[in-house]
């Protein structure tokens, strides 16, 4: 299977500028660059098959170059039926600082940030030498413009297309950039930067486009989120713990596209572990193998490994083998209370809402189904106490298999 073959096969063809780059992409070295604006702090899972692809790029021969839009971040690409909020300088900058750290982790890629170049063109020089390119008709019928007529958009987001072109026309010009990569929704904006460069560069110039799908889940639900809103790749936002459950959980349905979009798998890899799985679909070992090389390639290998420390302790009760850190990661969505002084176990089990009532609560202890820090209690009279806390810090409530509560002393 050669290049193209494969980026078919994992379904990372939505559309090309020209099929000339097909034979580009399999036989010659191309220079190109993917966007990212600094709204967040963070990039999240949403992200993931952009990067992942221009690194199978990358293994390719290509040559990447991140932009981060440290500029066209201060503006907002238009999106929804709203405005976007707009950035402070400083925020856009801190942002785009952030995310380029966080990019190097993981992604061999030469990093630029537009705000070098674009803070430097004067409002003169702007609509002179690029506001002049552009017709206000053929900017009116990009799709993203489009979606926006009806509620309405203001000139600051109506012009990002020409600064991401204006992007474009200046790593062509300065480092060589030819190609442009990005979700289906960057057709609008890419293609003006090929606009951008014929007219300044002539018609002859060779520069081209490509985007991969969005994705999307079988179910209808929005990829990427999870019960606590977004799924960050900062392990700061989102714990690690938290992303691998995310992908653990993947449906049955989306799977095996998952194993093609977010691994490094080879086609005869995935197609030996789908036909395990389909064996036994109960025992999950495609979302397993799914969860294991994504988490692994955001986090690490250590990371990974406490990750299935955790999930094991939490299948077995066994919580003291667990790190304070890896116990602080395994309950941070589970129901907590602050302990400042002892505390009864009936009034833990309330006060955490393991039980609805005390006589609930006393039912729970008396059918041998509580334990703290996977001691079984066996006395309604049982007190939890800082002293016999795991790390002086936690005691970990369980109730029946799968109810677990934090006391936090």
């Amino acid at each position: 299977m050669n290049f193209i073959e494969d980026l078919k096969y994992r379904g990372l063809i939505y559309d090309m500028t020209d099929e000339a780059l097909l034979d580009a992409l399999e036989n010659q070295k191309l220079t190109f660059y993917l966007g990212a604006d600094p709204t967040a702090d963070s990039l999240h899972v949403g992200h993931l098959v952009a990067y992942l692809t221009a690194k199978r790029l990358i293994d390719h021969g290509h040559k990447a170059i991140l932009l981060i839009g440290g500029a066209t971040g201060l503006i907002g690409d238009p999106r929804g039926s709203s405005e976007r909020e707009l950035l402070s300088v400083e925020k856009s900058l801190s942002n785009a600082k952030a995310i380029s750290e966080q990019v190097k982790k993981m992604f061999d890629f030469d990093l630029v940030n537009n705000y070098d170049w674009i803070s430097k063109i004067n409002v003169v020089d702007f609509l002179r030498d690029y506001g002049k390119c552009f017709n206000v008709n053929y900017m009116l019928n990009k799709e993203t413009v489009q979606k926006r007529l009806e509620s309405g958009i203001s000139y600051t987001e109506f012009s990002y297309q020409i600064l991401q072109a204006l992007d474009f026309e200046y790593l062509y010009k300065t480092k060589g950039v030819t190609l442009q990569i990005g979700g289906q929704d960057q057709w609008g904006n890419i293609t003006s930067g090929i606009e951008l460069i014929r007219k300044h560069h002539g018609f002859e110039a060779k520069a081209y486009g490509f985007t991969f799908p969005l994705v999307t889940k079988a179910d209808g639900t929005k990829f990427g989120k999870s019960e606590g809103g977004t799924l960050w790749l900062d392990a700061n936002k989102t714990t690690p713990y938290e992303f691998y459950q995310y992908w653990i959980n993947t449906a049955d349905q989306d799977v095996l596209r998952f194993l093609k979009q977010f691994t490094f798998l080879s086609k005869e890899e995935i197609e030996n572990v789908m036909a395990e799985f389909e064996k036994a679909p109960h025992e999950r070992l495609a979302q397993k193998v799914l969860a294991e090389k994504i988490t692994t390639l955001v986090h690490g290998k250590e990371a990974y490994e406490s990750v299935l420390r955790i999930s094991s302790a939490l299948f077995s009760g066994n919580i003291e083998q667990l790190s304070a850190e890896e116990i602080d990661m395994g309950f941070k969505n589970a129901p907590s209370i602050t302990a400042v002084e002892d505390m009864n176990i009936l009034d833990a089990l309330v006060s955490s809402q393991l039980a609805s009532s005390k006589r609930e609560a006393r039912e729970f202890v008396g059918s041998g189904a509580v334990s703290v820090n996977g001691q079984k209690v066996t006395s309604i009279d049982f007190i939890i106490t800082k002293e016999n806390a795991l790390y002086n810090k936690f005691s970990v409530i369980k109730r029946g298999k799968k109810k677990y509560s934090l006391v936090r002393h």
